[in-house]
């Protein structure tokens, strides 16, 4: 198969690797390519992922031409509240899709399937489409404009929006107390939920598939290992439902405490002022 392009809007989001990776390439064995991969301008605007387990599962990939309207809206609306990223991470993808689209349709675009329509050219405007703090969105806008490669390695994980800004601004930023640091990241947690959820369904595939097999059976002795194993897949199945709500649990509460700490640093700004 022919190697395709990723399209620049495509590439600000990250790849999927490890087991999460792995259970995509599975899945695309097993039933098939659920999702056509969208292409423009003979690149991959959204499906990249799909694209690859496709390539690995030796599955020709199905794709289908954008239908065309806004560009930045459509990558966005399909990419990045779907993900599991951080707050940083979101508002660097906005930041680096306002700089793209500036860049490329600047005065307005004639042709109607690429024209750019979703209004992102106010701090407040790329807040509200990336859910981020008015803050962090504005280091986010900081980083792109500065350094562009380093804003997409943000956006994919490589590097912390807080690392980020402080190589382009050339210091650290310090706080009063660990309390009052902004719990930027939480992608550990996130890429926990993700190993979690991964192997849940993994395991319910095992099951569906040995219980499919049970039916065509006959041996009794067979039949009985296979019940087995069957028990034991359930058991694996539990456990790792189990632990998926840990990780949930854990995740929520890292996202209490964020908040809390944000809520301090906020009094005590205040209060110093």
């Amino acid at each position: 198969m022919t190697a395709i392009t990723l399209h620049h809007l495509c590439t600000l989001f990250p790849r999927i690797s490890g087991q999460e990776f792995a259970s995509l390439v599975a899945d695309i064995k097993a039933y098939g390519q659920r999702e056509p991969i969208i292409m423009h301008e003979g690149m991959i605007l959204d499906g990249g992922n799909r694209y690859r387990a496709c390539i690995e599962a030796g599955v020709e990939p199905q794709t289908m031409r954008f239908g065309g309207g806004d560009i930045v809206a459509y990558v966005l609306s399909a990419n990045l509240h779907r993900r599991h990223l951080s707050s940083g991470q979101n508002a660097a993808i906005v930041a680096s899709c306002q700089d793209w689209a500036a860049a490329h349709f600047h005065g307005g675009d004639r042709k109607s399937d690429q024209a750019v329509t979703l209004p992102l050219d106010t701090v407040a405007a790329r807040q509200a489409q990336s859910g981020a703090s008015d803050k962090t969105q504005r280091d986010a806008d900081r980083v792109a404009k500065a350094d562009p490669d380093l804003a997409k390695a943000v956006c994919r994980g490589e590097t912390t929006l807080s690392k980020a800004t402080a190589q382009i601004t050339g210091k650290e930023r310090t706080y009063k107390s660990p309390e009052a640091a902004p719990a930027e990241e939480e992608s550990e947690v996130d890429r926990l939920t993700a190993w979690g959820e991964s192997n849940a369904v993994l395991a319910k595939e095992l099951l569906a598939e040995n219980e499919a097999m049970s039916a065509v059976i006959d041996s009794d002795e067979k039949l009985a290992a296979l019940s087995a194993e069957n028990k034991k897949l359930r058991e694996m199945n539990r456990i790792l439902e189990d632990r998926n709500r840990g990780i949930t649990e854990e995740k929520n509460a890292a996202i209490r405490a964020a908040k809390d700490w944000k809520r301090k640093f906020e009094k005590a700004t205040n209060h110093a002022a």
